[in-house]
C-alpha cells in the first residue's frame, strides 16, 4: 500500500510538472508569435528605410550631376523653379531624416524590450524548465515527456532564429543610420549650394532693378525727344535724304542756324497745319456720327407710328365688335329697346370730355386734322346709353337706370364680351334677383342660346333659370354646415317653390 500510494503521489507530481511544462509551452508559444508579430514590422520597416536610402541616393546623384554644371551669371525664370524644387526636397529629405530617426527610436525601444524580457523572464524559466525535464528524465516520464523535450527544443531553436534575426535588424539598423547620417551631410552641402544660387539670385536682382530704372529713363529721355520732333511739325521727305550724309558736327551746326533763323518766326504757331487736319477729320467723323442718329431717329419714330396705328386700329375694331354685340343682345333681352355703346374721349390738356358715336367717324377725322398718326391718348373711357321703349329721345345713363334695369344692362354688356372674346366657363351668382319675369326668360334664353361655346353655372331661386338648365345642385345648411348634392328638376322646381310662397 505505501509502494502504491508512493506511485500515485509521483505520478501527481508528474501530472502537475507537465501541466506546469505545457503551460510554460503555451507562454513560450506565445512569446514566439509576439516575436515574429515584431518581427514583421521591423522587416517592412526596413524596407521602408531601403525604398527611402534608395530614393536619396537617385537624388543625391542628380544632385552631384546639377552641381558639376557651370552656374550662369543671371538665373532664368527655369532656374528659379529649379531653386525652388531643391528647396521642396530639401524639405522632404529632412522630414524624411526625421521619421527615420523616429523609427530608429521605436525600434531600439522594442528590441529593449524583448531582450529585457528574454534576459529576465525566458532564460530563467527555460532554466527551470530544463531543469525539470532532467528530473523527470531520470524517473519514468513515459512518451509524453520525451514529446514535451523534442517541442521545447523546437522553440529554443526558434529563440535563437529569432535573437539571429534581432541581431541581423540591429545591424541594418546601424547601415541605416550610417545612411542617414551621409544624407544628412548631403543636405548641408545642398543646404550651401542653396545659399550661394540664392546669393547669385539677389546679384542678379539688383542688377535687374538697376537695367530697368536704367531702361526708364532711356524711355523718358526718348518721349522727351518725341514731344521736341512733334513740336517741330511735320518734315517734307527731302529732309531726311539731305542731311544723311552730313557729319554730327555738321548737323549740329546747321542745327544753331536753323533755331536762329527761327527766333524770327516765333510769333507763328507751327502746329496750324496738324490742327487743321485733325479738326477736319474729327469734323467729317462728328457729320457721319449725325447722319446715322438721325437715321436711327427716323426708323424709331416710324416704328412709333406703326405701333400706334395698329393700337388705335385695335382699339376701335374691338370697340365696335363689341357694340354691335351690345345691341344685339340687348335687343334680345329688351324687345323693342335700343343700346349703345360711347366711347368717351378728352382733349390734350384733358380739361374736357366729348362722346364718339358707334362708328367712330368723328374721332377720326379730327385726329386726322391734327396729326398723320392716331393716338389713343384721346380716349377716356367708355359709356353706355340705353332706351327700354326704343325711342331716341328717351336715351339714358347708366346713373339715371334703377337697379333691374342696371343688372340687365350689365348681362347684356358681359354676353357682348363674350361673344367677342369668349371665356372657357361663366359663373353667376343670383343675378335675376332685380329681374321680373319676361327679363328673367330673356336672360335664361340668351344663356341657352350661347351655352354651345361656354358652360354656365349660376345660382338662383327664380323658376325660369331651371326650365333651360341641363344639370341641377341643391345647397343645404345642415349643423353649421353647407353640404352640396345632385338634385333632380322637380326636386329644385319644389325648393323655388317653397322659397318663393316661404320667402
Amino acid at each position: 500500500m505505501n509502494q502504491m500510494q508512493q506511485i500515485e503521489t509521483q505520478q501527481r507530481k508528474f501530472k502537475a510538472s507537465r501541466d506546469s511544462i505545457l503551460s510554460e509551452m503555451k507562454m513560450l508559444k506565445e512569446k514566439r508569435q509576439q516575436s515574429e508579430k515584431t518581427f514583421m514590422p521591423k522587416q517592412r520597416s526596413l524596407q521602408s528605410l531601403e525604398a527611402s536610402l534608395h530614393a536619396m541616393e537617385s537624388t543625391r546623384e542628380s544632385l552631384k550631376a546639377e552641381l558639376g554644371t557651370d552656374l550662369l551669371s543671371q538665373l532664368s525664370l527655369e532656374d528659379q523653379r529649379r531653386v525652388d524644387d531643391l528647396n521642396d526636397e530639401i524639405r522632404q529629405l529632412q522630414q524624411d531624416n526625421r521619421q527615420l530617426l523616429n523609427e530608429r527610436i521605436k525600434l531600439e525601444g522594442i528590441m529593449t524590450r524583448v531582450e529585457t524580457y528574454l534576459n529576465e523572464n525566458l532564460r530563467k524559466r527555460l532554466d527551470q524548465v530544463e531543469q525539470e525535464l532532467n528530473e523527470l528524465r531520470e524517473t519514468d516520464g513515459g512518451t509524453m515527456l520525451t514529446a514535451t523535450s523534442s517541442e521545447l527544443d523546437g522553440i529554443n531553436k526558434r529563440i535563437k532564429d529569432t535573437l539571429a534575426r534581432s541581431e541581423d535588424l540591429d545591424g541594418l539598423i546601424d547601415k541605416a543610420e550610417i545612411e542617414v547620417k551621409e544624407h544628412a551631410k548631403s543636405m548641408d552641402r545642398w543646404k550651401n549650394v542653396e545659399k550661394e544660387q540664392n546669393d547669385a539670385i539677389n546679384h542678379d536682382t539688383k542688377e535687374l532693378e538697376k537695367m530697368t530704372n536704367r531702361q526708364g529713363m532711356l524711355l523718358k529721355k526718348k518721349e522727351e525727344c518725341m514731344k521736341k520732333i512733334r513740336e517741330l511739325g511735320s518734315l517734307p521727305q527731302e529732309a531726311f535724304e539731305k542731311y544723311q550724309t552730313l557729319t554730327l558736327k555738321q548737323l549740329f551746326r546747321k542745327l544753331e542756324q536753323c533755331n536762329t533763323e527761327l527766333k524770327k518766326y516765333s510769333h507763328v504757331n507751327k502746329k496750324a497745319l496738324d490742327q487743321f487736319v485733325n479738326f477736319s477729320e474729327q469734323k467729317e467723323k462728328l457729320i457721319k456720327r449725325q447722319e446715322e442718329l438721325d437715321r436711327g431717329h427716323k426708323s424709331i419714330m416710324e416704328l412709333m407710328n406703326v405701333l400706334e396705328l395698329r393700337k388705335y386700329e385695335a382699339i376701335q375694331l374691338t370697340f365696335k365688335q363689341v357694340s354691335k354685340n351690345f345691341s344685339e343682345v340687348f335687343q334680345k333681352l329688351v324687345p323693342g329697346g335700343k343700346a349703345t355703346l360711347v366711347m368717351k374721349k378728352g382733349d390734350a390738356e384733358g380739361g374736357q370730355s366729348q362722346d364718339e358715336g358707334e362708328g367712330g367717324t368723328d374721332s377720326e377725322k379730327g385726329s386726322g386734322s391734327q396729326s398723320s398718326v392716331p393716338s389713343v391718348d384721346q380716349f377716356t373711357g367708355v359709356g353706355i346709353r340705353v332706351s327700354f321703349t326704343g325711342k331716341q329721345g328717351e336715351m339714358r345713363e347708366m346713373q339715371q337706370l334703377s337697379g333691374g334695369q342696371k343688372s340687365l344692362v350689365a348681362l347684356a354688356l358681359i354676353f357682348a364680351i363674350q361673344k367677342c372674346d369668349p371665356a372657357p366657363f361663366y359663373l353667376f351668382d343670383e343675378i335675376d334677383q332685380a329681374l321680373d319675369a319676361q327679363h328673367r326668360k330673356a336672360v335664361s334664353d340668351m344663356i341657352v342660346e350661347l351655352a354651345g361655346h361656354a358652360q354656365f353655372i349660376t345660382t338662383t331661386f327664380r323658376p325660369e333659370l331651371l326650365e333651360s338648365a341641363d344639370k341641377f345642385y341643391g345647397v343645404k345648411f345642415r349643423n353649421k354646415v353647407s353640404h352640396i348634392d345632385v338634385i333632380s328638376a322637380e326636386q329644385a322646381k319644389d325648393f323655388v317653390e317653397d322659397d318663393t310662397t316661404h320667402g
